[in-house]
Formats: C-alpha cells, sequence, structure tokens
C-alpha cells in the first residue's frame, strides 16, 4: 500500500458547486490508484453522497453538522482513524458542508494516530458568482473559508457581471495577498495542474499489509479516550461561525407544480434547499440557493438514491420556523427539524 495519503479540501457555501467540481475529479482520476471520499452535509439528510458518481472509489458520508465543530468532530477524527488503518488510499477528497469553519484541517491531519500518512495538498474555495456577495455579509464561513483556502473557483461566473466578479476578488484579496483565480461554468478547472498522479506507483504493486506503520493500533476504547481528550483542548476551534438550522419535509404529491408552488412560499431568508423527488416513476433533483432553483430530471438509478421525496432546507432559525405552513394545506409533511450545535 502507499505509505502517503494527499488530501485535497474542496469547500465553499451552500450551493456554490463542490459536488460538481468532486465529480470532475473522479471522473479523470486513474482507475489503477486508491480514491476515497469524505462528504460532509450539515442536515441530518444526507443528499450529496448520493450525487457523487463513481463505483471503485472508498466512501463515507458524515452528516448533521460540520466535522470541523464539536457536534461531529469525533466522527471526523474516528473517520480519517479508518482511512489511515484500514484504507490507506492514495488521495483522499474531503468536500466539506457549506458552512464549515476549515482552518483547523492541518492540524487533524497530522495528529499522531495518524502516522504521519496525511499531506495536505491544495484547498479550493468554490464561490458562487451570483450569490457570494450576498451571503458574505451576513455568514462568517465564507470569511473562514476565504482565509484559509488558496485556489478560488468563481463558479457559475457566466450569469455573473464583470463588476459582480471584481467585487467578489476585491473581498477575496482583503484575506489573500496572491489568490488563485479561475471563472468558470460547473466548476471546470485544469485539474492536472493541482493532481498529479504520475509519482504514484500502481496500485496493483502493494500488498495487503506490505506498509509498516510506527503506532500501534488503538482500541475502539483508546480511540474513544484520544478524541475525547482532544476535544478537550483549549486551542481547537469548536464554536461554528453562523447559527444555522436545517429541516426535513416529506413530499407527498405527485405533480410537477406542486414543487414550483411551494418555492412560491420559502421564505427569502432561507439559503439551501435541495432533495429527490419522484413524480410517475420519474426522479427530479431539486435545487435551491438563495432565491434561485431548478428542477430536473436525473438519470442515478433509483435503487442509488437512499432519501426519496425528502427535501433539506437550511437556513436561519427563523426561516426554518416560517416554513411550518407547509405542513397544511399542501402535500408535505415535516419529519424533523435538526439543529446540530444545540447545547
Amino acid at each position: 500500500m502507499p505509505d502517503k495519503t494527499s488530501v485535497y479540501l474542496i469547500t465553499g457555501f451552500l450551493g456554490s458547486g463542490k459536488t460538481t467540481l468532486l465529480n470532475q475529479v473522479i471522473n479523470h482520476f486513474p482507475d489503477e490508484k486508491k480514491l476515497a471520499i469524505l462528504v460532509n452535509e450539515f442536515g441530518e439528510i444526507g443528499v450529496d453522497g448520493t450525487l457523487v458518481q463513481g463505483n471503485e472509489i472508498e466512501m463515507m458520508e458524515i452528516s448533521k453538522g460540520s466535522i470541523f465543530c464539536v457536534c461531529v468532530k469525533t466522527d471526523f477524527i474516528k473517520g480519517l482513524y479508518e482511512l489511515n488503518a484500514k484504507v490507506r488510499p492514495d488521495v483522499l477528497i474531503i468536500e466539506s458542508t457549506g458552512v464549515a469553519n476549515p482552518a483547523d484541517l492541518k492540524k487533524d491531519l497530522k495528529l499522531p494516530i495518524f502516522d504521519d500518512r496525511f499531506i495536505f495538498r491544495e484547498q479550493f474555495c468554490l464561490i458562487d458568482a451570483l450569490h457570494f456577495i450576498d451571503a458574505y455579509q451576513v455568514y462568517a464561513s465564507l470569511e473562514k473559508q476565504i482565509a484559509s483556502s488558496s485556489v478560488f473557483i468563481i463558479n457559475k461566473s457566466e450569469l455573473a457581471s464583470t463588476e459582480k466578479i471584481q467585487n467578489i476578488k476585491d473581498v477575496i484579496s482583503q484575506f489573500n495577498p496572491e489568490p488563485l483565480y479561475y471563472e468558470t461554468s460547473y466548476a471546470k478547472i485544469p485539474l492536472n495542474k493541482f493532481f498529479d498522479f504520475s509519482c504514484l506507483e500502481p496500485r496493483d504493486t502493494y500488498k495487503s499489509g506490505e506498509a509498516d506503520r510506527t503506532t500501534p493500533d488503538l482500541s475502539a476504547d483508546e480511540l474513544e479516550e484520544f478524541v475525547e481528550n482532544l476535544l478537550d483542548s483549549p486551542d481547537l476551534q469548536l464554536t461554528p461561525p453562523d447559527l444555522l438550522v436545517s429541516a426535513a419535509y416529506k413530499y407527498t404529491g405527485d405533480h410537477i407544480d406542486q414543487i414550483r408552488d411551494m418555492v412560491l412560499r420559502i421564505p427569502s431568508s432561507l439559503i439551501r434547499a435541495k432533495g429527490f423527488i419522484q413524480i410517475k416513476n420519474r426522479i427530479y433533483i431539486f435545487n435551491y440557493v438563495m432565491g434561485d432553483w431548478t428542477i430536473e430530471k436525473t438519470d442515478l438509478p433509483q435503487e442509488s438514491i437512499k432519501h426519496k421525496n425528502i427535501i433539506i432546507f437550511i437556513g436561519s432559525p427563523d426561516s426554518i420556523q416560517k416554513l411550518e405552513k407547509f405542513d397544511t394545506p399542501g402535500p408535505w409533511q415535516e419529519i424533523g427539524i435538526f439543529q446540530p450545535y444545540a447545547g
């Protein structure tokens, strides 16, 4: 097995195109290399993991909050430990939730239980050209993501004016003296500029257990104790930058016009909504970002979709409370409201 894992982080606010970039990397990834994906979602029910395309990859999903905050930090560290102990991939790509503060990632990767396996390579920050400025003025997580990133992908740039794109660059330059920009559609960037696989040996040259580890395996109790001690460290960034809530609603209707009617009733302060809708044996993917929305047919096999007819809404506590009117009348039933950072 390879003795090092190159780590790439894809960050960016809700709905900016992180999963689109991730799928492009997967589609270009050489078959002879071992790739691991860690998808982190804010809501209690995950959607993005279903959208990740590719069969020969190790997939890990962590929902219910940000992997960089106290709510699921434990799951994140345990997940990395499992990847180090059992999978040992050539490349690990982490897609963080859109409200993450990724400042501690480099420190996390250097924890002694990981045996110096993880090598941080690059952090991509996806920028929604249409909505970035409005979101930046409200949500502190964007500032955290910008300050820790080096490559900025200004996505959906064909929909934004030259002036708006320049305003975005002016904001980013306040935190990065030499930012690298890509103005893109569908998050298309020259991947070979960042992902150099030529120096890695083919996967089939390794034998199971061939690579030596300098630290002993931890028992479940020992790993639990290590993580608990880690969370007690006073220098960890465990406080979420923004107080957001997610809500899940089940759709029981049978016509696409009911989705359009629902969009008209979404509070203007809501940030994000997404989910898979089944209407007359067709599966649609619904996407809503700060007032803009689409509903499109998807060719994903139905058996791969874990949560059909469930929409996840993300926004401030006030905007989520306003969704209660979806219950009656209409084909919507509240499943639950989830606040990861509640005490």
